[in-house]
């Protein structure tokens, strides 16, 4: 057996250390020059590090974007829901504003009224754009009858606020009730005037006016007069407010003078009102 065949491996394994002594001193760091095989390796290696590189960088940046991409989104959300809350405060702030009258008048009713109130909101009403009728969240369980007189505070003249009327209870239940409003024409409504004192019959129509006629075709009446409740038949409580005379019409073949009437009550917005306890 020759010596190559019986030391094959050590040689080998000589060999690659010398080899890589030699690549460990070329290499060191006190060398200024590269060699020849460095800058060939560098050539080939280098196009591809730089490929590597700008694909580390995209990655980089992906992820620094989907990072962005989130916190923008979360910001929005953020955004979003403060944008709701301040609509939604704005809207209760111009409720109350659109309310303001309402409110006053309200107040100033409970101050001086000398009736027992019940408090009553609207739930429901009968198609078309005036509440003629409706239905209110009260009924027998808290003292409300059939015949009771539904009112609201509205403002007779400046700073005076007196009981309007906006029309009676014609059906109820336990914790419900149906009211028939002053502009239906199923009402009738006596009347008298404050300044002169005469007196006569109102009633709704199917276009929502107050119209009627006085007893005596001479009544010195004109327009702007305010009419209240007389009280006659029982069916309304006296003395509640109705509106105010806005037409006045005396026909010859007529035997008593005709008016119109404006509502002091606004029968297109009515979401709480009052009814009368006899109780």
């Amino acid at each position: 057996m020759s010596i190559f065949k019986k030391y094959k491996d050590r040689m080998i394994v000589t060999i690659v250390a010398i080899i890589l002594i030699i690549v460990i001193g070329m290499t060191s760091s006190g060398r200024l020059k590269i060699t020849g095989i460095e800058k060939i390796i560098g050539n080939i290696l280098s196009p591809v590090e730089k490929v590597f590189f700008n694909i580390g960088r995209s990655i980089s940046n992906a992820f620094s974007t989907i990072g962005n991409i989130r916190k923008m989104k979360n910001e929005n959300e953020e955004l979003k829901k403060e944008i709701a809350k301040l609509e939604e405060e704005n809207m209760r702030y111009e409720d109350i504003i659109a309310k303001s009258d309402f409110l006053k008048n309200e107040l100033d009713l409970k101050r001086n009224t000398k009736f027992n109130l019940i408090e009553a909101q609207v739930i429901g009403k009968e198609p078309g754009n005036w509440f003629d009728r409706f239905i209110i969240d009260k009924g027998l369980k808290d003292g409300i009858n059939k015949g009771d007189t539904v009112i609201q505070g509205v403002e007779v003249e400046q700073n005076i606020v007196k009981e309007g009327i906006v029309g009676r209870v014609a059906d109820v239940g336990d914790n419900w009730a149906k009211v028939v409003s002053i502009v239906d024409e199923t009402n009738n409504i006596s009347f008298k005037t404050i300044r002169t004192q005469d007196g006569g019959i109102i009633s709704g129509s199917i276009d929502n006016e107050l119209k009627g006629y006085l007893f005596d075709s001479k009544a010195d009446v004109v327009k702007g007069d305010k009419l209240f409740t007389s009280g006659l038949g029982g069916v309304f409580v006296k003395d509640l407010y109705i509106g105010e005379i806005n037409d006045v019409v005396k026909k010859d073949e007529d035997l008593m003078k005709q008016i119109s009437v404006t509502p002091a009550v606004d029968f297109k917005k009515i979401y709480k009102v009052y009814v009368i306890s006899n109780k």
